[in-house]
């Protein structure tokens, strides 16, 4: 259990942080705006959906994958984009939330 634990924070890490310093730091201009809106609204709500299936599947152990990945999702958007805007907080909740549905989803329906 504490291997799909530590193998599903990395790819959290990897998705929530490694990705937009990638949009920030090789695409430029007009094409970092759409990496940025691929990730915001394609890459990072999917990922939300599919943590928390994978987490619904034994929620007991696995509850904090949503909240950890909605946490790298906020704190990579701080530091590569802007420290405080309120924007991201609202993005975090909705992935958050997102997260939540699907594993209570799968609780139920699995």
């Amino acid at each position: 259990m504490k291997k799909n634990i530590i193998l599903s924070t990395a790819v959290s890490a990897m998705i929530m942080l490694a990705l937009p310093w990638l949009a920030v730091t090789f695409v430029k201009g007009d094409g970092g705006m759409v990496a940025c809106f691929a990730l915001f609204f394609c890459v990072n709500p999917i990922y939300s959906v599919a943590i928390g299936i994978f987490a619904g599947k034994n929620n007991r152990r696995l509850w904090s994958l949503p909240v950890i990945s909605a946490a790298l999702f906020l704190i990579g958007t701080w530091i590569f984009f802007d420290m405080g805007e309120t924007a991201f907080i609202f993005y975090g909740m909705v992935y958050f939330v997102l997260g939540i549905a699907s594993m209570m989803i799968c609780r139920v329906f699995v």
